[in-house]
């Protein structure tokens, strides 16, 4: 799953997800710096890269939602594709050359469906060579547009369903649903040799990927007007919606400030959600920090078991903080104040830095 991010400060519109309908024609940086200008705002991303030529869910990162990218990245895909038997392209989709062209007179709808079938579950695809996979530090587009190709290993991605929708004389009509990093254009072509006569892809809609659909997927146009009314932030997905897949533990307040200062946590201080507990979570596993009332705080790792007992004489692992997500100023708001009598003009602003 790509991700592109272009990081520069913090956005005043909120932290998030978009869910964006990207339009044909449109690359996925198109998109991004065309809403940069319409919210005013500059850290903003993407995650997972549509082709110019595809339509569909497109996730764009807001503010704080640029560093959970990688959090998104097992987030599986959902689409509506179309698979052109009997011709071979150049970049394994409709944008390309045709290199070769074969007859699907002797081809029967059985024959399809059951070569089709054999590409869902584990499927080992060779990245094309018009994709943005580098190679030795170089993307395979540049070396292909130079007229050169390049060696690449296979890659293993999971296909978990694919159903044939539709069949007329050379067209397929596929639903599929895949893990991170599947070449849809791939698979389409690998379809087409495995029965003997070619193909790529003709045209490709996102229609999910993860918790966005393309139902509530908003045109670009709809976000500008959504953002002039004021009420963006009504279906922007919060830092915590899009980590819900993540674990999740509560802090008191005093827990929390640390928190917010990227002090370690001590396990024992953590009350995990209901239905899990510590004990069962994997070592190295990325779980969610909250306040007692549901605040996100910070994400952070969980330890190996610790087998040393402490000074107490009883073992205690420690969860290191891997990422702050909540602002320490807010944070401040929610502690005592100091007792009257005091001169909290000489008070250190102890939230900065």
């Amino acid at each position: 799953m790509a991700v592109g991010l272009d990081v520069m400060q913090c956005s005043a519109v909120g932290d998030g997800v978009l869910n964006v309908a990207k339009a044909s024609g449109w690359t996925s940086h198109d998109v991004v710096a065309k809403l940069r200008g319409l919210l005013g705002v500059r850290r903003i991303g993407h995650a997972g890269t549509l082709d110019p030529a595809a339509t569909g869910v497109l996730p764009v990162l807001v503010g704080k939602g640029t560093r959970i990218a990688e959090y998104l990245m097992d987030w599986d895909k959902e689409y509506r594709a179309v698979l052109r038997l009997g011709e071979t392209t150049d970049t394994q989709d409709a944008t390309g050359t045709v290199l070769a062209t074969r007859s699907t007179e002797g081809l029967t709808a059985a024959a399809i469906r059951s070569a089709i079938a054999r590409f869902e579950g584990p499927v080992s695809q060779v990245p094309p060579m018009y994709s943005a996979v580098k190679v030795r530090g170089v993307p395979l587009y540049k070396a292909a547009r130079a007229g050169r190709t390049v060696e690449r290993g296979p890659r293993e991605v999971t296909v978990h369903e694919i159903e044939v929708l539709g069949l007329s004389t050379r067209d397929v009509d596929l639903r599929i649903v895949c893990s991170k990093g599947t070449y849809i254009r791939t698979l389409c072509a690998d379809i087409g040799e495995s029965l003997g006569v070619g193909g790529h892809l003709l045209t490709l809609e996102r229609t999910r990927v993860g918790p966005l659909t393309l139902q509530r997927a908003l045109s670009v146009g709809d976000v500008a007007a959504r953002s002039s009314r004021g009420d963006l932030g009504e279906i922007l997905m919060s830092l915590d919606e899009a980590l819900a897949a993540l674990p999740a533990g509560m802090v008191d307040e005093p827990t929390s400030a640390r928190v917010l200062h990227g002090v370690p946590v001590s396990l024992s201080a953590i009350q995990w959600e209901e239905g899990r507990a510590g004990i069962l979570l994997q070592a190295g596993q990325t779980v969610r920090l909250k306040t007692r009332t549901g605040r996100l705080l910070a994400l952070g790792t969980m330890p190996a078991p610790q087998r040393s007992p402490t000074p107490t004489g009883a073992p205690q692992s420690i969860l290191p903080i891997s990422k702050v997500l909540a602002e320490q100023v807010e944070q401040t708001k929610n502690l005592a104040r100091p007792p009257r009598g005091r001169h909290s003009t000489t008070e250190r602003d102890d939230t900065r830095g």
